[in-house]
């Protein structure tokens, strides 16, 4: 199974008026993405102003336009950098799945995942939200960011359904709905926490049903 190509237009370097940025001119485009970020934590997007990214980066509104057409740009080009650290979950899914190995796999990735959801919560919620208003454009820049997460994992299973060990029929759509659960539950983490459900447990518990669908077997913890 492979992943299709990413589209990474949005993530161009070009100024508006076309030109390539010099490293001065990219370490100033870096600020006022990381600061528009930043404000994400804080501030709906709807109410994020030009001038409040350009004070934050210590720069001036005219300056952001070299860079940037709206504050919808930048926060584009945040939700195409989601699928930056793809590769390196999926490296970890496809580590040793065989004996109790296989479990400290599962916990591993699981915990990886939960990690990397926090350090993009804002930027999440702003790509769940405008998803669910029907912006394509979003839609389609989080399916690539958790494509290739979601392709790892549907190897993994089909090679061990293969093997005669996975009870998934049809590793895709196993793999499909681990991923929809683990962006569901790192999305709602805080909630979960408030009614007493530890995030250790959150992790276990999606550990433990990751490692069924590949291996078969209960966790040996278990």
């Amino acid at each position: 199974m492979t992943a299709p190509v990413n589209d990474t237009s949005s993530t161009d370097l070009r100024a508006t008026d076309g030109r390539v940025p010099g490293r001065r001119g990219q370490a100033t485009r870096r600020r006022l993405i990381d600061c528009t970020a930043d404000l994400l934590g804080s501030t709906s997007w709807r109410d994020i102003k030009v001038i409040d990214i350009a004070s934050a980066a210590g720069t001036s509104p005219a300056t952001f336009y070299q860079y940037f057409a709206n504050v919808e740009q930048v926060i584009l080009v945040l939700a195409e950098e989601l699928g930056e650290e793809v590769g390196s979950l999926a490296a970890l899914v496809h580590g040793q799945w065989k004996g109790d190995r296989g479990w400290d796999t599962s916990v591993g990735f699981v915990q990886a995942f939960m990690d990397y959801w926090e350090r993009h919560r804002s930027v999440f919620r702003v790509v769940d939200l405008a998803t669910e208003e029907g912006d394509l454009r979003f839609r389609g820049m989080r399916t690539r960011a958790l494509n290739g997460i979601t392709v790892a994992i549907a190897d993994v299973i089909e090679t061990s359904r293969q093997e005669g060990r996975s009870p998934a029929a049809d590793a895709m759509a196993m793999a499909g709905s681990i991923v929809a659960m683990l962006g569901q539950v790192a999305a709602h983490r805080y909630g979960f926490e408030f009614w007493g459900i530890r995030t250790a447990g959150l992790i276990e518990s999606q550990a433990s049903l990751l490692y069924w669908s590949v291996t078969g077997r209960k966790p040996p913890r278990h």
